[in-house]
C-alpha cells in the first residue's frame, strides 16, 4: 500500500527491531517517525522526539526481545515521552512479548512477571497493545487497556500450503500447544498428534511418547517460541524414530538462545520456518531456517486500529 496520507497517524520504532519497523511503514506507505533512542555511557535510556506528535495516533514498534530489560526500558521511556508530548493515543506494538512465559505461579513464591510488565506498560501511559502469539492468551487480561492479539498461524499455514507436502500431520510439542496445532491443521486439512513430555527443570525437556498416528507421514511441529531448541529437536528425533518420513518445524518467535542453532543444525528437522517478530543475527541465519515477515499483518492491523475498523477480520 503506497502513500497512506493521514498526518494524524505516526509510527515510531525503538532499537529492538528497526528492520521490521521499516517494513511495516513501507507497507502502510508512511515515513518512519523521526526519533532517536540513545543510551548514556552508564546505560540510561534517552528518547529524543524530533517531530510534533500533538493530537496524533502514535504507534510504537518494539519487541521486548534480548536484551529484554534494555528493550523494555526503551519502550517505557518512549511511551512516557509521547504522553508528555500530547499524543492523542499511544499504541504499543509488541511483536514478541518478553516475560510471557512467567504468566502464573508454577511453584510457591514465584513472581508473575508477565503481569508486572503489563502493569508497567499501563502505568507508562499506553492506550492499547498490539501483540502477536502470546505464550498464554490469558495475558491479554493482565492489561487494563485494549489488546489486539494477532496470529502467526495464517502466515505459517500459507507457507506450508504452498509447499504441497503430502500425508501431513501437525504435531504439538506439548499439551499446552494443542489449540495452536489444531488451527494449523485445519488450514492444512491434516490430522494432529501430540508429544507427551515431562520437563524436569527449565529449558530441559524429556520426550515421553507420541499420541497420534505419525508413521509414514510428513510431520510439522508448531510452537509459539523456540528458545534453546531442546524441546523441538528432541521432538523431531522422536518423530523420526517413530516412523515419520520427514519433519518440518515452525514457530512465531525465534528466540534461539544458547545452543539452539547448533541443535537445529544437527537435528533431523528439514526446515525451520520462523517469523521476523525477533530479528535474527547473521550467526543464526543457517540454511535450515527460513524467515517469513509479519510486517503486512501488523501494518494492516495498524491501519484498522487507526480507522476504527475490526482487527479480527484479518483472520477470517
Amino acid at each position: 500500500m503506497a502513500n497512506y496520507r493521514d498526518p494524524k497517524l505516526k509510527v515510531f520504532t525503538c532499537n529492538a527491531n528497526p528492520a521490521l519497523a521499516k517494513e511495516i511503514v513501507d507497507h502502510i506507505g508512511l515515513p518512519m517517525g523521526n526519533a532517536q533512542v540513545v543510551h548514556f555511557s552508564d546505560g540510561e535510556v534517552q528518547i529524543k522526539l524530533n517531530e510534533s506528535v500533538r493530537g496524533a495516533d502514535v504507534f510504537v514498534i518494539q519487541s521486548t526481545s534480548a536484551p529484554v530489560n534494555e528493550h523494555l526500558m526503551e519502550l517505557l521511556v518512549m511511551v512516557d515521552a509521547l504522553k508528555r508530548a500530547s499524543a492523542k493515543s499511544i499504541n504499543v506494538v509488541i511483536p514478541y512479548y518478553g516475560y510471557a512465559r512467567q504468566d502464573r505461579k508454577a511453584r510457591a513464591r514465584d513472581p508473575i512477571t508477565a503481569k508486572l510488565v503489563a502493569n508497567l506498560i499501563d502505568t507508562a501511559g499506553a492506550h492499547r497493545v498490539i501483540t502477536m502469539d502470546l505464550h498464554a492468551t490469558q495475558i491479554q487480561g493482565f492489561f487494563d487497556i485494549p489488546v489486539d492479539h494477532l496470529l502467526g498461524v495464517p502466515i505459517l499455514g500459507k507457507h506450508f500450503s504452498e509447499k504441497n507436502l503430502q500425508d501431513v500431520v501437525v504435531v504439538s510439542p506439548d499439551h499446552g500447544g494443542v489449540t495452536r496445532a489444531r488451527k494449523l491443521a485445519e488450514r492444512l486439512e491434516a490430522p494432529i498428534a501430540i508429544i507427551d513430555k515431562r520437563r524436569p527443570e527449565p529449558n530441559v525437556a524429556e520426550v515421553m511418547n507420541i499420541v497420534g498416528n505419525i508413521e509414514g507421514r510428513t510431520a510439522i511441529i508448531i510452537d509459539d517460541i523456540i528458545d534453546t531448541a531442546g524441546t523441538i529437536t528432541l521432538a523431531a528425533n522422536a518423530l523420526m524414530e517413530s516412523g515419520a518420513k520427514a519433519v518440518y518445524a515452525c514457530c512465531t518467535h525465534p528466540v534461539l538462545s544458547g545452543p539452539a542453532i547448533e541443535r537445529i543444525q544437527n537435528s533431523s528437522i528439514e526446515e525451520l520456518i520462523v517469523t521476523n517478530s525477533i530479528p535474527l543475527g547473521p550467526e543464526k541465519r543457517i540454511d535450515k531456517i527460513k524467515v517469513l515477515s509479519v510486517a503486512p499483518i501488523i501494518g494492516e492491523a495498524i491501519i484498522r486500529v487507526h480507522e476504527e475498523l475490526s482487527v479480527s477480520k484479518l483472520f477470517d
